[in-house]
Order: C-alpha cells, then structure tokens, then sequence
C-alpha cells in the first residue's frame, strides 16, 4: 500500500474526495517541477549551445514522467509537459534559434486571448460556457439570462484574456529581443502565478452566478 506521500490522485480521490485541479497538477511540487525542463534549457544553452540544450531539455522532462511512476502517480501532466517540450525543441531545431523554444506558448496565449475575448463578444462568455458544461446546476439558460450571472462570467472570462494577453505581450517582446534568460523566467512568472489569480476570479464568478440560479429557481418554485 503506498505512504501518503506516495499516494497516487486516484488513491486520493477515494480517500479524501474528489481531487482538485492543484492536485491533478501535481501539486505545488508539480508545479516546481514543471519548470525544470526550461530552466535547464536555458542553461545547458548558454554552457553547451541548442542542441545539448534540446537533449537535456526532453530529457528532463521524461526523467517527470519517470519520477511521478515511481511515486504511483498520474503521469498526465508529466506526458503533457513532454509532448510540449518536443513540439518547443523541434521548433527551436528547426528555426536554429534557442528563442524558437518558447514560441509555441507565446502564439497559444495569443490564440487563447483571442478566443476568450470573442467569446464575451458573442455573449457566450467561455468561462461561463465551461461551467455550464462541468456542472449540472449550470442547466438551461439561466446562466445567460442572468444579467448578474452573466456578468460575473464576463469578469472571469475578461480576467483570463489580461492574462493571455499579458503573456503574448511581454514574451513576443522578449522574443524579438533575444532574451532567451527573461523568456524562461517570464514563462514560470507570468504562469501558474497569474492562472491561479484567474481561478480565484472564476471561483467568485461561480458562486455569485450560482446563488443566482438558486434563487431564480426558488422564487419559480409554487409556495
């Protein structure tokens, strides 16, 4: 039987209750450990140049995935973080530029930014969207047709696109400069710090338009 410490997220699931998403991450550790394959990159790049820096890189981050197996836990966000990994260092290859590493996130917080804003456009505001389709008490319309409610998911949404933004802003700018050292540090700062003040504005948003739907739903009810 594995020690609490060892103790795998669906062994924890049935002990302690579902999951949360910290822990589907890995956990704080997890989340340490997620920037291990960038920094290393960055410097066996500046000691051995791109091409050890690619190795080391993917190795690290398959020595996660061998790390969490021994541990007996999920491997999914290890096996993301490499796929991610090689899909960064085949572009680096490819344009011959250690910057060309970081680009895949750069261009994704940029398609997201857009994503999320059109979606607050439309009315369909994707954090609301994505609660609705995660939880039952999201059921029906009620969600949209809600001023309160919908504004509140319009907050979240709009938070996630500063945050997006943020990121493809100062990164692309770090990019064009060359900066391959500020690049890894503003990919670990600007990460899971700002996702996590995103999550806590989503987590308001969900309550408030909940006791919405609540009271919506009890003021319909025959007395």
């Amino acid at each position: 039987m594995a020690t609490p410490e060892h103790a795998s997220v669906d062994e924890l699931h049935t002990e302690e209750g579902p999951p949360t998403l910290l822990d589907r991450m890995g956990g704080v550790s997890g989340l340490v450990y997620a920037s291990v394959p960038s920094i290393a990159y960055v410097i066996v790049n500046a000691i051995a140049g791109l091409n050890a820096a690619v190795v080391v890189a993917v190795g690290a981050s398959a020595g996660l995935i061998v790390r969490r197996l021994y541990r007996r836990e999920s491997i999914q966000p290890a096996v993301s973080g490499l796929l991610g990994v090689v899909v960064a260092a085949m572009i680096a290859l490819y344009t011959g530029s250690a910057e060309g590493f970081f680009l895949p996130g750069i261009w994704l917080s940029l398609v997201l930014a857009v994503v999320f804003t059109v979606s607050v456009l439309l009315r369909r505001p994707l954090v609301g969207v994505v609660w609705h389709l995660l939880t039952s008490a999201g059921a029906g319309h009620l969600w949209r047709t809600d001023k309160v409610a919908l504004h509140a998911f319009d907050a979240a949404t709009i938070v996630f696109v500063a945050v997006f933004a943020a990121r493809f802003v100062v990164q692309e700018w770090l990019y064009d400069a060359g900066s391959t050292g500020w690049l890894a540090f503003a990919r670990i700062a600007m990460g899971y710090p700002m996702l996590a003040l995103a999550l806590l504005v989503t987590f308001w948003a969900v309550r408030r338009a909940r006791g919405r739907i609540d009271q919506t739903a009890d003021d319909g009810r025959p007395t």
